[in-house]
Parts: C-alpha cells; sequence; structure tokens
C-alpha cells in the first residue's frame, strides 16, 4: 500500500491535522491495523518535503498544538496518476502465510503445523469480521470489509490445498488438477 498516496486521499477532502487523518484512515478500513500515529507525522513530514502537502496553520483549540495540512495542486496530481494506475496483482507467493509454509517445507520444519495452525488464525479472522456489523451505511468501510472477508476465504482454500497436499490426501497439483 502506498502510504503516501493514501495521506493525499486523505487530505484531499479539506485541510486536516494529523488526528483527524488517523481517525479518517482508521473509519475508510475498520477491519485493518489501526494507522500508527508516527507514520502519520513521518509521511506528512515527506509529503511536505516533496511538496505533494503543506502546512497552513497551527491550531491549539485548548489542546496541545496541532499542524494543519492541506494537499498541494502537485499532491493532487500525484494522487490523481496513483489512481489511474491499477495495482499490481499480489498472487507472487510473496504474502507472509505462503512464505512460512514454504519456509518450513524446505528446512524440514513442521509444514503440517504451520499451515494448520495458520488455518485457525484465518478461521478465527474469519468469524470475527463475519460477527460484527459491515459499516451500515458506508459503502467504503462495507468494500472494505468484503474484500477481507474474500482475501481471507481465499487463503483458506490454498490453506486446505496445501495442507491436503503435505498429508498425502490431495486430488491437486499445485497448479492444477491431478
Amino acid at each position: 500500500m502506498s502510504m503516501a498516496e493514501l495521506h493525499l486521499a486523505l487530505l484531499s477532502s479539506g485541510p486536516a491535522h494529523g488526528y483527524d487523518l488517523k481517525r479518517e484512515y482508521d473509519a475508510w478500513f475498520p477491519d485493518a491495523k489501526p494507522l500508527p500515529f508516527g507514520q502519520v507525522y513521518s509521511t506528512l513530514g515527506r509529503l511536505v518535503r516533496d511538496g505533494l502537502a503543506e502546512v497552513v496553520e497551527t491550531r491549539s483549540e485548548g489542546g496541545p498544538e496541532r499542524t494543519v495540512y492541506a494537499v498541494t495542486v502537485a499532491g493532487r496530481e500525484r494522487l490523481q496518476a496513483w489512481l489511474a494506475e491499477p495495482a499490481p496483482p499480489t498472487a507472487t507467493g510473496a504474502e507472509d502465510l505462503v512464505r512460512k509454509a514454504i519456509a518450513a517445507l524446505r528446512t524440514g520444519g513442521r509444514a503440517s503445523s504451520v499451515v494448520a495452525d495458520q488455518r485457525t488464525a484465518h478461521l478465527r479472522a474469519m468469524c470475527a469480521l463475519t460477527a460484527t456489523p459491515s459499516g451500515g451505511d458506508d459503502l467504503g468501510a462495507r468494500l472494505a470489509r468484503r474484500y477481507a472477508v474474500l482475501h481471507l476465504d481465499a487463503d483458506l482454500r490454498w490453506l486446505d490445498e496445501a495442507a491436503a497436499a503435505l498429508d498425502g490426501t490431495s486430488t491437486t497439483t499445485p497448479g492444477g488438477t491431478a
């Protein structure tokens, strides 16, 4: 995920300070790992350094001083270019669950155990996602939730196939049907 462009998207609705951006990000992606404050401010610093965002004011509003940022023309152009470019497919096998299973298999580790433990973790995550409300009227939150559920489902299918291959009960071979 490109955090710079995502911060530009968060700023595109108007000037905001880092706390607002973090809160908005967490609302956009309610099932994702919360955005750390440190990442917000380091990304904003890089955007300002690169001329993609600018500091428009500093507010205190009775609390701690907060710096308000706005996207620049160059930032809007960069955001539009990013949105126009399709994201590369991630079916590279580089995801952690694949790396761990293959590493366990190739190092003589307990690959079946790694796959079973991962499957359990995925099932828990799937249950948690499907047991909670999916974002109500917020189409963005509902779409993000649906992506997470479908992604977990695809991972589970791979984990089931890997488990069957490891215990010798597989009816498929990698890349197709046996």
